[in-house]
Parts: structure tokens; C-alpha cells; sequence
């Protein structure tokens, strides 16, 4: 079978080992060919992948049979490429099913309902979390928090299931008026248990760690500002975005510089769980979210976690068993660090819990049953139910 994805992801074209990359990874061997339409990659990033078998990326083995089609065009009309360059793909190929992953201002949604009205091919819409629900962080966030409630379900129509990836999602979308008949959950948290589970010397260089894309809705500024207010605590920030500049900024000016280290964007996932594990305790303070994975990485590899009651975190961790939940606020936060921090024995209880995280969301598994769902949606007879 072959699979046709409509993705705002463009982070391997750009030259990144990304998430994405891990997925289409053991994505790519339940399908024949799959296809990815995206959006127009800025001049000098674009590595022509198809041509050069991505060697260009360097990544290496990289699936022959994944293939991007990144559009010419600018966003704005995102979605007429999509109807146009699916048609052309479909057209040559016979795909049999498409997936789209939908969030603010909807243009992957429109062009798969374009799409799938002029070819017939079935397809998912992929909803991983409602942008600035259940806190909006910024002008932005509202926006999008506002489209979504008055669009979302009207977007769903034509789609013949909609993905998503926790329980907080499908009670939103619920709400909206998206009918329960049509939403499946389908995790796309996949955790690497070999990579994760493996144990290997710790050299612990920092008391926390967060890892995250440094943008306005993960709470970082009250982060650094709880660090700010504990005397000679360490802080590893993973990660990179548009905030970065204003974040080293608030740290200077908490005079906290030097135990504030920005580690950016690292290379691979190696690499990322070798800085979670240099850390003590790990810290999610998202105001919205669809997982976060970084959380449940940081879990899977024993770290006692604090975290925000957002996304799945409500399904996966018990309050003061497998990590301890926290308002966001820098008292709070700053409360629950001292504690751990001068708390070996908890620290070690929480962390041996937080490890049978493994055992939910094992990579292979999780990624044969989204490829299963997919392959299902091809038939005439597929509803949610069925399906869970």
C-alpha cells in the first residue's frame, strides 16, 4: 500500500534529524512508498532529497522509499498545491490513503479536502493539540484557540477519521462538534527502548533540565525566573527557537548567565538523551501541548519529572508515584525542585517508576498501529470504535 502525507514539517529538508525522521524511519517499512507534501523550504536550506537519496542531509540510511515534494509556492497558497501536486502523485502512483496534520490556519486540511473530492482517496485528519488550549500564551495562540473552535469541526466533514493523540484532544474536539464516532487516538509518543532503556555512567552536570522549542507557550521565563530565586542551581535548556535571544537576555538579567547553559538544537536523539541524563530533575512547564515526548524520553530514561497538568502528562503521571505535577507558577516550581533536589531517595523512587513509561508507548508497536489505522481507513467499513 502506498501512503500520501500532507505535513507542515520541514525540519529534514532543512537538514535535521528531527523527530520526523525517527518516525518515517519505521513508518516507511509498513508501506510500499509514501509521499510528503510540504510547505516551500527557504532559499539555502533546500536539499534536493529526492535526487540525492538525502545524502545531502547528512543522515545516513535514510528509507529509499520516502519521498518530499515541498512546494514552489508561498504558505499562503499552501493548500492549491496540495490539490495540485497530490493530483499529479496520485495520479502516477495510486496511493491508498492520505493523512493530513492539521493546525491553524487549516491550509493542510483545506488542500486534503480538495484532494480527496477530486481523487476519491480517502484521508485523516491529524489533530495533535489544540493551539493555545488550555492557556494561550500570546496574542498568536488566542487566535489560533479561537479558529480552531469555530472551524475544526466543519474541517472534520469530509475527513473519514481524525487522529489524535490524547484524551484532553477529543474532549475539546467533542465539544466542538467534531462527532465521537469519527475520533480515534492513536499515540504518537514512540519511545526507543533501546536507545532509552539502556544504561550507561551518568555524570551529573546540572541540577535541571528542560528540553523544548524555546517559544512563548513553553514557560520558560518562569522557569528561569524559580532558578533565579534557588541559590547555585544549575539549569540545561535543550533546545532552539525564536525566543532564544530574549530568554539569554532574561537570564542576564536575573544575574543567573553562568547556571543557565542554552545547548540549542542537538544533532540526534543520541545526543538528546545524553544531555537529559546529565541532569538531576526534569522540568515541562507547558501552558499547551500535544505530549510532550520530551517528557516521557526524560521519564523513560528514570528522571524525576515535574510537569504541567497539559496534554498527555494527566494519563501518564501520578501525582508524587511517577513525577510530581506543578501550576507553572516560579513559586511553585521553585518549591518542588528544593524538594527534589535535596531529596535523593525520592528522586531515585519517582525516577524508577517514571522508567515503566517504556512499556506504554514502545516505539514499533506504536507505529504499527498508526500504520494499521491508516491502512484501515482504505475501507468502507472503518470507524473508531472498530479500531480501538
Amino acid at each position: 500500500m502506498k501512503l500520501l502525507m500532507i505535513s507542515g514539517d520541514r525540519s529534514l529538508l532543512q537538514g535535521k534529524k528531527s523527530t520526523f525522521w525517527y518516525t518515517l524511519e519505521e513508518l516507511s517499512r509498513h508501506w510500499e512508498r509514501v509521499d510528503i507534501i510540504c510547505p516551500r523550504i527557504a532559499k539555502g536550506e533546500l536539499r534536493r532529497a529526492n535526487e540525492t537519496r538525502n545524502s545531502q542531509l547528512a543522515i545516513r540510511n535514510f528509507p529509499e522509499n520516502v519521498f518530499f515534494h515541498p512546494s514552489p509556492w508561498p504558505l499562503l497558497l499552501q493548500s492549491r498545491w496540495i490539490a495540485k501536486k497530490g493530483k499529479e502523485l496520485i495520479a502516477a502512483h495510486h496511493h491508498d490513503v492520505m493523512t493530513a496534520h492539521e493546525y491553524p490556519p487549516f491550509y493542510n486540511g483545506r488542500g486534503a479536502e480538495r484532494l480527496a473530492r477530486a481523487t476519491g482517496v480517502p484521508y485523516a485528519l491529524e489533530i495533535h493539540h489544540v493551539v493555545g488550549y488550555p492557556v494561550a500564551s500570546s496574542l498568536a495562540e488566542r487566535i489560533g484557540r479561537w479558529m480552531s473552535f469555530r472551524y475544526l469541526a466543519r474541517d472534520a466533514r469530509d475527513a473519514r477519521a481524525v487522529r489524535i493523540v490524547n484524551r484532553e484532544v477529543r474532549d475539546v474536539l467533542m465539544r466542538m462538534g467534531v462527532p465521537e464516532e469519527k475520533i480515534a487516538i492513536v499515540p504518537s509518543f514512540y519511545l526507543d527502548v533501546k536507545l532509552l532503556a539502556a544504561e550507561s555512567p551518568r555524570e551529573r552536570r546540572y541540577d535541571v533540565v528542560t528540553c523544548a522549542r524555546l517559544v512563548e507557550n513553553k514557560g520558560l521565563c518562569e522557569l528561569l525566573t524559580a532558578i533565579a530565586s534557588i541559590s547555585e542551581v544549575s539549569l540545561l535548556i535543550i533546545g532552539d527557537g525564536p525566543l532564544r535571544p530574549t530568554l539569554e537576555g532574561r537570564a542576564k538579567a536575573l544575574g543567573i548567565a553562568t547556571r543557565v547553559t542554552f545547548a540549542g538544537w542537538l544533532p540526534s536523539r543520541e545526543d538528546v538523551v545524553s544531555a537529559l541524563r546529565s541532569a538531576r530533575v526534569f522540568v515541562m512547564n507547558s501552558k499547551s501541548e500535544g505530549g510532550p515526548r520530551s517528557a516521557l524520553e526524560a521519564m523513560a530514561c528514570g528522571l524525576p519529572v515535574i510537569a504541567t497538568r497539559v496534554g498527555v502528562m494527566p494519563e501518564v503521571l501520578v501525582d508524587g508515584v511517577n513525577g510530581i505535577f506543578t501550576d507553572g507558577s516560579p513559586d511553585d516550581l521553585r518549591t518542588k525542585i528544593v524538594h527534589l533536589l535535596e531529596h535523593e531517595t525520592v528522586r531515585h523512587q519517582l525516577g524508577t517508576e517514571a522508567k515503566k513509561i517504556l512499556d506504554r508507548f514502545e516505539r514499533q508497536r506504536l507505529i504499527r498501529d498508526y500504520a494499521d489505522f491508516l491502512k484501515n481507513l482504505s475501507g468502507r467499513g472503518w470507524n473508531a470504535r472498530s479500531h480501538l
